[in-house]
């Protein structure tokens, strides 16, 4: 008795050809020539979000979520902000720098956004803000164009880049894990990438 054979379509695994692991965070000057690009060209949304997205080292959810009243009062930037985190339920503060709150408030004037809207409203009627897809994609265009590997980027290295700045220069790891809200120091510790030249590096600097 013949039995026919029946044709089974392989699906392409979703990580095939992508590069896995940490995002690397950005340097200072990549920052620099990221912002200098996007001044140049005048891209009012994208400087905004990509220097609040630097300074609040929020996740990407957080992120696009934001709300123009969350940052803004009665017309001015604050210079700082809190909000509830989504995926622990824990608020969160952070500061926006002057850069920052010059780049938001142009963005604010140029967009016309009302206090209650979204800071950055999508232009797709799927969703009222930016998708992380969308988010991802222009992350993307903004290394390319400073001449960095896209596949070494992605939106987790905008919430590591001033954490990371940070922990070099100052060591304060207690510091960074209020910054990034997370509830356990061991997260920061994985977060960053801390290893036991860290900490050995910390270790010398004290003489007893």
């Amino acid at each position: 008795m013949y039995i026919p054979r029946i044709l089974v379509t392989k699906k392409k695994p979703w990580n095939k050809g992508k590069l896995l692991g940490q995002k690397q965070p950005l340097s200072l000057k990549q920052i620099w020539s990221i912002r200098h690009s996007l001044k140049t060209e005048k891209r009012c949304r994208d400087l905004a979000l990509f220097n609040l997205a630097i300074d609040s080292k929020l996740r990407a959810c957080d992120l696009l979520s934001l709300r123009v009243s969350d940052v803004s009062s009665d017309g001015q930037v604050s210079r700082r902000a809190t909000i509830l985190q989504r995926k622990t339920q824990s608020p969160v503060r952070f500061e926006i720098t002057s850069e920052s709150r010059r780049s938001i408030e142009t963005w604010i004037d140029v967009a016309r956004l009302s206090d209650t809207g979204f800071l950055f409203p999508s232009r797709q009627r799927s969703s009222q803000h930016l998708s992380l897809r969308q988010y991802s994609r222009i992350l993307e265009k903004w290394v390319s164009r400073a001449g960095l590997d896209p596949t070494m980027y992605g939106t987790h290295s905008m919430r590591r880049t001033k954490a990371t700045l940070i922990y070099r220069q100052t060591k304060n790891i207690r510091a960074v894990q209020l910054l990034l809200g997370h509830s356990k120091l061991e997260s920061t510790v994985r977060y960053l990438g801390i290893d036991i030249d860290d900490a050995l590096e910390i270790s010398e600097q004290i003489d007893v």
